[in-house]
């Protein structure tokens, strides 16, 4: 079974000297982590297990102490595991000016230092994100568990329905072979069975036959199935049934036959015996009809097992393209964190260092990789189908135009792009970063289409759809608007234009697409009450057109944002109450509603929000997060609060879809939504919009 994660993993506390040991603790009792003081380096190695958070210790104390016991300790951790430290160094002993320090990098690992004196703020904010590290490491060891155990319960499936699992190198003509697999062959389990082994079993009759289809396999790479009969050493002969498929091992350039074996003499008997049967039929049904019967019902259960088992490999096949990829977003969400913490870091080196004339380099590149992070949600939320969408009046024609420059650095100079746009093109209703995104994945897939370069076109046009006057189409009738993207690529066959559009499908090498970009355009085109349609020919280029509703409303220009400095500015006595159950967050929109000249009262969840509701405080609007703790969620607390004052406007902030809160009801007049993450000024022209609407 996996290992269950640890609760509340303890911090190891080493800190032999005055009253350090006590500060500690009292300020990891502030994080919510519990402690171990350690009174000597031997207590703290022997309490260095799995349920050990993370550790803090003084500089001073590990100077002169021998630490061999400690690194081998370290070194000894499991693979899940990357044990971190607090080091609390003396005033000014940063790594490039205390050289000790960099022997404690490199003998402890993963290590924060902590120059003194420091503020106790700072201290509890690196003892939670320890907490939240470590947390996340036993996350990590419950999933190689849940996979291990996963592995182990398919290795038993197949001894359950007697499939013995081999693997042929087919150039090299080494074949691996399961004790199970021996056994079909009529192998002992510790006897040798080799590529040569395997074909002397054949029987001779069968042999050329099964040898050319494994040719066959390897050449074309198709699936690699055939039944044959097998002589075992004690002369008898028996019949076998060998399923695979090919993989090709993109660095080392090998291909092999991975699949299962099993023993089918029983079944190829039993049809045998039916065949005679058969053929004497009006002779003998009466006095055989109950050995039929048997026979079919041999040969039902041996199908349904081979079904049960093949439907365990599929799923197989889906984790493994889950694990590709959570490993892919992973590594995105690493790099986009690495640049906002890193950037953070410099920052707040740079306003101690008084260099404060530097900081907006910095600011800069936090808020551009919060943006991307941001961009990545909601393309997995666009994956999901279940994205926010924001859609305005968008005419695709401007868009189209404004996108050319991007497509054609995107596609590179082997490849010659066209634009063509229709006069008097028709307005649509669609969120235009969300189909700036679809076109750009399309103008990429064209361009991976063709390799060796080629046409791409990029076509915008109206169209009406009226079944009534004979036209053979599948589209709902009605006007569109059509983005066409036309590429003169390799073309799709009829089975993976069928499957275009399913999620984790690709047919590109392993590691080079992930199978979601089509899926993601089918999920933002039907949230957007369009359509999407393929027509592809092998050789001969392929078309993708979307078709979005026509929208009869009026092009709305929106200039550009002016930024927080410039939003619109609080009347005298107006106050705001926000509801979240994250700090942070509510921190900075208080900040922003009092640089704005709110009055701005915090309440941490949906009761005591209620319990500031119920008072008499006056309040403009209600601003509050969906998914609060307690037992009341964000729109239970609207809900309430509507009852007390029915006036109350209300803003919900939600890192989930829309869904999260339209699934628990329409929402009624003066109730919005924003969607985290958001930018300071579009919250405060939300507040105005909100507060000013109870005219």
């Amino acid at each position: 079974m996996p290992h269950s994660a640890v609760s509340s993993p303890r911090a190891l506390v080493y800190m032999p000297h005055g009253r350090d040991a006590t500060i500690a603790q009292a300020l990891l009792a502030e994080a919510q982590a519990s402690s171990l003081v350690c009174q000597d380096l031997g207590m703290f190695e022997a309490a260095l297990d799995d349920e050990a958070g993370f550790g803090v210790v003084t500089e001073e104390a590990l100077q002169s102490a021998d630490l061999r016991g400690l690194s081998a300790r370290l070194a000894r951790q499991p693979a899940w595991s990357d044990f971190s430290f607090i080091v609390l160094t003396r005033s000014g002993g940063g790594l490039e000016r205390n050289p000790a320090a960099v022997r404690l990098l490199d003998i402890l690992g993963n290590v924060t230092f902590l120059e003194r004196p420091f503020h106790p703020t700072t201290f509890i904010s690196l003892a939670r994100s320890a907490l939240r590290g470590r947390q996340r490491q036993y996350d990590a060891r419950a999933r190689i568990e849940a996979l291990h155990e996963g592995e182990s319960r398919l290795a038993t499936a197949l001894q359950a329905g007697r499939l013995g699992p081999w693997e042929l190198d087919v150039e090299a003509r080494v074949l691996a072979a399961s004790t199970t697999c021996r056994t079909v062959f009529g192998r002992r389990q510790d006897a040798d069975f080799g590529y040569d082994d395997l074909v002397d079993s054949i029987h001779p009759e069968d042999r050329a036959e099964v040898l050319a289809r494994i040719r066959a396999s390897a050449e074309t790479g198709s699936d690699f199935a055939t039944e044959f009969r097998t002589l075992w050493p004690d002369g008898t002969v028996h019949w076998a049934e060998l399923r695979a498929r090919l993989v090709r091992n993109r660095q080392a350039g090998k291909t092999r036959l991975v699949g299962v074996s099993s023993d089918v003499t029983d079944r190829k008997t039993a049809e045998d015996q039916l065949r005679r049967l058969n053929e004497t039929l009006e002779d003998r049904v009466a006095s055989r009809t109950a050995e039929l019967s048997l026979a079919h019902d041999v040969v039902l259960a041996e199908i349904a097992q081979r079904e049960r088992t093949e439907e365990q490999l599929r799923q197989s096949q889906k984790m493994e393209a889950v694990g590709q990829l959570t490993g892919g977003l992973a590594h995105d969400f690493n790099n986009l964190l690495a640049g906002i913490t890193g950037s953070l870091e410099l920052l707040q080196l740079r306003i101690a260092q008084g260099r404060v004339h530097e900081i907006a380099r910095f600011v800069n590149s936090a808020q551009e990789a919060a943006a991307r992070a941001a961009a990545l949600t909601h393309r997995l939320l666009a994956f999901s189908r279940r994205q926010t969408l924001d859609p305005k009046t968008t005419d695709v024609s401007q868009l189209v135009a404004g996108m050319e420059d991007l497509v054609r650095r995107t596609v590179g100079p082997e490849i010659s792009l066209e634009v063509a746009r229709a006069d008097n093109l028709w307005l649509t209703l669609v969120d235009p970063p969300q189909l700036e995104n679809a076109l750009l994945n399309l103008c990429i897939n064209a361009r991976d289409a063709m390799p060796d370069g080629g046409r791409l076109i990029i076509h915008a046009s109206n169209a009406k759809v009226d079944h009534q006057a004979g036209q053979d189409h599948d589209l709902p009738a009605g006007q569109y608007v059509v983005l066409t993207v036309t590429d003169s690529g390799v073309g799709m066959t009829p089975d993976v234009m069928a499957r275009a559009f399913d999620p984790f499908f690709t047919t590109k090498p392993l590691g080079q697409g992930t199978g979601l970009g089509l899926s993601m355009i089918y999920g933002f085109v039907r949230q957007s009450e369009g359509h999407i349609r393929i027509q592809s020919e092998v050789g001969h280029g392929t078309t993708i057109r979307l078709y979005l509703p026509r929208h009869d409303g009026y092009l709305v220009r929106m200039d550009a944002q002016s930024g927080l400095a410039d939003a619109p500015r609080a009347e005298k006595g107006e106050t705001v109450l926000v509801v979240d159950d994250e700090a942070t967050v509510r921190m900075i929109v208080t900040e922003v509603l009092e640089d704005l000249g709110y009055a701005a009262v915090e309440a941490a969840d949906g009761h005591a929000g209620l319990r500031i509701l119920q008072s008499d405080l006056h309040i403009d609007l209600l601003v509050t997060d969906v998914g609060l703790p307690g037992g009341m969620n964000g729109r239970q607390l609207a809900d309430a609060a509507r009852l007390l004052r029915p006036d109350l406007r209300i803003l919900f902030i939600t890192g989930y879809a829309e869904n999260a809160v339209l699934g628990q009801g329409s929402l009624h007049p003066g109730m919005h939504v924003l969607t985290k993450p958001f930018a300071m000024d579009a919250l405060a022209n939300r507040i105005k919009t909100l507060i000013d609407s109870r005219a």
